[in-house]
């Protein structure tokens, strides 16, 4: 006899070598749990502006809820392990919602125009979060991992950039030039920042969530607030090379590495200010002399799951979206320790 489950829940069968529990969910907690997410941090939605880093689902939210495809089939495929007893692995694409979902549905989700520098000025909607004059997280950081993005050379100029910009973190650091010209309160002047962050619920194709500093920017003198006011705006923004003056390339080694695992936030690149892939080498060891692919772990972080003890000092190897690469020689040193920055002497120029 099937077991009639509430409206409101979801089950999930877990392995027992007694008999069958089921684990009840709400609905809402379905989405929460397998929706992949960055570290979070602490920027809220008001009545005045967006937040581009709701990274939980609010169970609330109509929009957030079961209206869309990927969420049907979580329920689905909870359904089908409740009901049938399968064991089948579930896995769910966060990002399929941005083509599937909100404003904008239905258009094209592609990342050619914010790929090549200097091209057409392409339509984009505009948004800000965090404190008017702020960089936007609470804790100055975001979801490409960089810390203080409130100081040189970010100087709380940053975006949150939906999955077109953001590219899975391979969009972090890159940098747009951006303007706006309807509405009313807007200067029409051009104002440079830097994709720091994600946005999870875009409101058109191409959509920056920017900091409450850099959206002020963008109005006439005195209008800062009027502008903020307005919510959100129409914009257009072209791609450009990123110039951080006086500035190598830097890398933070992440808190928690270890001699088995090694994670680095690599920032600071001129040019496309991206990176797409990064190498670390040994200096002796069992991987010593030979490059060993690192794995991205969220935003700008990439890191290496190791079988032995690493041998530092350790040589960096990046490389950019345009396929350019650098190789940082024994940046890291034999004495390093976690949660530390460490410049190297290279620079994309």
């Amino acid at each position: 006899m099937a077991r009639s489950l509430p409206s409101s829940a979801l089950t999930h069968k877990t392995p027992s070598t007694s008999s069958s529990v089921y684990v009840m969910y709400p609905i809402w907690a379905i989405n929460r749990a397998t929706a992949p997410r960055p570290p979070p941090h602490s920027s809220t939605r008001t009545k005045h502006h967006y937040s581009c880093t709701a990274h939980s689902p609010d169970p609330h939210s109509t929009r957030r809820g079961m209206g869309t495809l990927p969420s049907l089939a979580v329920l689905l495929s909870f359904l089908a392990l409740a009901v049938g007893g399968g064991a089948a692995d579930v896995e769910y694409d966060a990002t399929t919602d941005l083509a599937t979902s909100g404003a904008g549905a239905g258009d094209v989700w592609n990342s050619s125009e914010a790929t090549k520098y200097w091209g057409p000025w392409t339509p984009a909607r505009a948004t800000w979060y965090g404190q008017p004059e702020g960089a936007g997280p609470d804790d100055n950081g975001g979801a490409c991992g960089f810390k203080h993005v409130n100081r040189y050379p970010f100087m709380s100029m940053g975006s949150c950039g939906n999955q077109p910009l953001f590219k899975d973190g391979k969009g972090c650091g890159s940098c747009y030039k951006i303007r706006c010209r309807k509405d009313r309160s807007c200067s029409g002047r051009t104002e440079t920042v830097i994709i720091t962050d994600m946005n999870y619920y875009p409101v058109a194709p191409f959509h920056f969530d920017l900091s409450g500093t850099a959206f002020g920017r963008l109005a006439k003198p005195g209008l800062n607030d009027k502008l903020r006011h307005s919510g959100i705006i129409d914009i257009e923004f072209t791609r450009v090379p990123c110039e951080f003056p006086g500035l190598k390339i830097g890398f933070h080694v992440e808190e928690y590495s270890n001699p088995v695992y090694f994670a680095v936030l690599v920032e600071y690149e001129d040019g496309d200010g991206d990176v797409v892939q990064v190498d670390l080498m040994e200096s002796r060891g069992p991987g010593g002399g030979r490059w060993t692919r690192m794995r991205e772990s969220w935003g700008s972080i990439w890191r290496l799951d190791s079988n032995h003890r690493l041998q530092a000092p350790f040589s960096i190897r990046i490389r950019n979206e345009s396929g350019k690469t650098l190789v940082a020689n024994k940046v890291i040193p034999a004495n390093w320790r976690p949660n530390t920055f460490y410049r190297s002497f290279v620079q994309y120029s």
